[in-house]
């Protein structure tokens, strides 16, 4: 072992990505959609191996510098693991307090199928732009938009992908975004010149993703009817109180986040709030829940603290209702955090050894025009998400790598910070291992390649910027004198 560690060769560090990728293929042929299950957790650790051998005996590290690399890495992603937490919790007192049920039930009043689609997009985007956050949109009203497609009849993945297209919209444009706000500090450029020169292919993808989901929506056969919907309709409201009141923990929530408050807190208080308003609204379903005749402090404790961390379920004597009223809690959750602890530990060891800064470098050698270089922006930050699995890194390491090369091609930055959020940002959810794409499948109950097809924001994005690069539309210039100061 050497003393000072080589610089590895592009060959070398492509082993393990490689090894990945390989594994990843076959996982996905052999166990389909239940890879998040543990399959694709092993794959994981097993080319932290190989990444672990190729660094320690090739290039030269201790295995103490790895270790050191993949703590860092793991600490990065807690806030998001505590998040996760905290949405189970929130999804588990919103069910047993009806919350959920209330906003399935006025849903189905005023949403038809034809329309659904759009309108789930639409709505999505629009809950996400005020609280600037995806995750907490797709928690909350992406939950009950998830139940209502499911009984007008659509199939779960192209409900996810309308509710993901429009959730990532907001997180993408909203000031009380943290990528948003993170990709123009990384470029160089202020916020609110981000979101105008972002605004140029936000506008036009989103468009496009709306009259698609319209289309579809148009011509889509559903399976339900509207007996279905009436059905679930009288189901619920004979299950639960349903009552506008419902609305005030939701609307406390959204408040609270447009307000500034930090996510953590505003999940606990929601999640808190949803547990006092089951016990002022619901203690019939809590009496259900834990299965006793005790006293009703006895019974609002264990029944709230069940939905808290743990696995719980309303029953009704129709089955398809059954299935959209049950909750795992905190629990639920931990397949989720598994994912993401074991692809924090992949990402450690690849930029701890310099392997993922020496694959990045490959690519910006061979860039020369300004297509090409914010083509090869968008394809790193989309190598970054796959190979750290944090949406985060995919925004810092490239906007660190390529803000010089576009100071010297002349390019403002905003054009460097537009790119790295119409790639980064967007395509986080796309991929199974990626703390967004493992959260939102957990949460939604709908693996990633599943809605994957059909998140057409968050495709359409990426190819829209490129195009915008080669088409050299949008594209922000320094007057040759500021340039060359």
């Amino acid at each position: 072992m050497n003393s000072i560690p080589k610089v590895p060769k592009v060959l070398e560090a492509l082993v393990p990505l490689v090894f990945l990728v390989v594994l990843l293929i076959i996982s996905l042929i052999v166990f389909r959609d239940n890879g998040l299950e543990g399959p694709n957790q092993i794959v994981l650790i097993l080319s932290s191996a190989i990444a672990g051998l190729v660094a320690v005996f090739r290039l030269g590290y201790s295995w103490e510098t790895l270790q050191e690399g993949v703590v860092k890495s793991i600490s990065s992603a807690m806030s998001s693991i505590l998040i996760l937490f905290l949405i189970g919790a929130l999804a588990g007192t919103w069910l047993l307090s009806g919350i959920i049920p209330a906003m399935i039930y006025y849903g189905l009043m005023v949403l038809s199928p034809t329309i659904f689609l759009f309108a789930a997009c639409f709505i999505s985007a629009i809950v996400s732009t005020a609280t600037g956050s995806s995750w907490t949109t797709v928690a909350t009203v992406g939950v009950a938009l998830l139940g209502i497609g499911k009984v007008l009849g659509f199939e779960d993945g192209i409900i996810a992908g309308a509710i993901i297209s429009g959730a990532y919209f907001g997180d993408k444009m909203s000031p009380l975004s943290d990528t948003t706000n993170l990709a123009p500090a990384m470029a160089g450029t202020d916020l609110f010149t981000h979101i105008r020169h972002m605004a140029k292919t936000t506008t036009p993808t989103m468009i496009i993703t709306l009259m698609l989901f319209l289309v579809i929506g148009f011509n889509y056969e559903t399976v339900g009817n509207v007996a279905d919907a009436q059905l679930f309709s009288k189901v619920i409201a004979s299950t639960f109180n349903i009552t506008p009141w419902l609305f005030v923990v939701p609307l406390l929530v959204i408040a609270m986040i447009v307000r500034k408050v930090p996510a953590l807190p505003a999940l606990l208080v929601g999640a808190l709030l949803g547990g006092v308003f089951a016990l002022i609204f619901q203690p019939e379903i809590i009496s259900r829940i834990v299965g006793g005749n005790g006293p009703f402090y006895y019974n609002g404790f264990k029944g709230v603290m069940m939905a808290l961390f743990g696995k719980i379920s309303v029953v009704t004597e129709y089955e398809m209702v059954n299935k959209l009223l049950e909750t795992k809690g905190m629990a639920g959750m931990l397949n989720t955090i598994w994912l993401i602890v074991c692809a924090m530990v992949f990402g450690g060891i690849m930029e701890e050894s310099g392997m993922l800064k020496v694959l990045a470098e490959a690519v910006i050698r061979k860039v020369h025009r300004v297509g090409s270089l914010i083509a090869s922006t968008a394809a790193t930050c989309i190598f970054f998400n796959i190979t750290t699995s944090d949406q985060y890194l995919a925004i810092l390491v490239p906007g660190r790598m390529y803000a010089d090369v576009y100071k010297k091609r002349g390019l403002k930055h905003e054009n460097l910070s537009r790119t790295l959020e119409d790639s980064a940002t967007v395509t986080s959810v796309l991929v199974p291992w990626n703390t967004c794409g493992a959260t939102q499948a957990s949460v939604l109950g709908v693996a990633t390649f599943t809605y994957a097809p059909y998140c057409f924001f968050n495709i359409i994005s990426p190819i829209m910027t490129i195009l915008y690069g080669y088409l050299n539309l949008g594209i922000n210039y320094y007057p040759q004198e500021e340039e060359r100061a």
